[in-house]
């Protein structure tokens, strides 16, 4: 059965991906009930070892992403190796899926959710090279799932799409984020509903609606934004109809609903991860282990 998991962007976001910002996160999660953790394995550590370090915490391993701009600034060979590396680490923790993203055009980190200095060509060459690290995951043992994020050449509905249906479910699975496709202008319960037989993953995220529209002249940058507090929430306080979300996930849906809330909306990390599994636990009652 799924597990309730969290992701701990908001502690090394702004502080770093060291030790002890890790430790402070699992040490947190397993206070409050987590089971499961994003597995981002340090550089300077192995999978076995960084296994055993979650393991002391009542932690295990969940789906990790594999992100790429997957532009001109990285080469398609270049990207394949790496994501070969990921993909070994990733399988040796036990796990046989990744999400796979890309988050960081420039102009759209500057202008984001709009499809800003929207180019075909460039998307018909990140298709192309999302194909082939999808291939290279995929021979490692690793199945890739699409993961929607605003800031990346993937960032639109037309361009998501585009990705899935070019590609097609034998090269790319589905793994959204209902916050980053609500963002978009997407209805992320239709979209999973179109892609239901395509998931095998999913961040639970919640969003404000004070950054949706453009409408009021916000021209503040997707860092600017996030840094208000009023972007992302606690699931459960924003707009997304997890309701709907929930009725579009198949009964057959075998991944973990991971938590994520890239910049809580209270103070405390500790207490903003508090309510987000307070609340997974109340409204994913029987989709979920206890």
């Amino acid at each position: 059965m799924s597990r309730i998991a969290a992701n701990p962007i908001p502690y090394w976001a702004s502080a770093g991906k060291t030790r002890e910002v890790f430790d402070e996160a699992f040490a947190d999660f397993h206070a409050i009930g987590f089971t499961a953790v994003k597995a981002d394995v340090p550089d300077d550590m192995t999978a076995a070892d960084y296994r055993v370090w979650i393991g002391r915490y009542g932690l295990a391993p969940s789906l990790s992403l594999f992100n790429s701009p997957f532009d001109d600034t990285v080469t398609a060979a270049g990207e394949v190796e790496k994501a070969k590396r990921f993909a070994a680490a990733q399988v040796e923790l036990g796990l046989d899926r990744t999400m796979v993203s890309s988050m960081a055009v420039p102009a759209r980190l500057e202008q984001p959710a709009v499809g800003a200095d929207f180019d075909e060509g460039r998307l018909a060459r990140a298709i192309e090279m999302c194909g082939a690290v999808c291939r290279a995951l995929a021979a490692e043992g690793l199945r890739p799932l699409h993961h929607s994020h605003i800031g990346g050449v993937f960032e639109t509905e037309y361009e998501i799409s585009r990705l899935l249906d070019d590609l097609g479910a034998d090269v790319i699975g589905f793994g959204p984020d209902t916050g980053h496709l609500r963002w978009a202008g997407i209805d992320p319960a239709a979209f999973i509903r179109r892609y239901a037989d395509r998931l095998g993953g999913i961040h639970i995220k919640d969003v404000f609606p004070d950054h949706l529209s453009d409408a009021d002249g916000d021209a503040r940058s997707y860092r600017e934004k996030t840094a208000s507090k009023r972007l992302w929430a606690e699931p459960g306080l924003g707009v997304v109809d997890f309701g709907a979300v929930l009725d579009a996930i198949p009964a057959s849906y075998d991944g973990d609903f991971m938590i994520e809330v890239d910049e809580p909306s209270v103070e405390s990390k500790l207490e903003s991860h508090r309510m987000s599994f307070e609340w997974a636990h109340k409204v994913l009652a029987g989709r979920v282990t206890e």
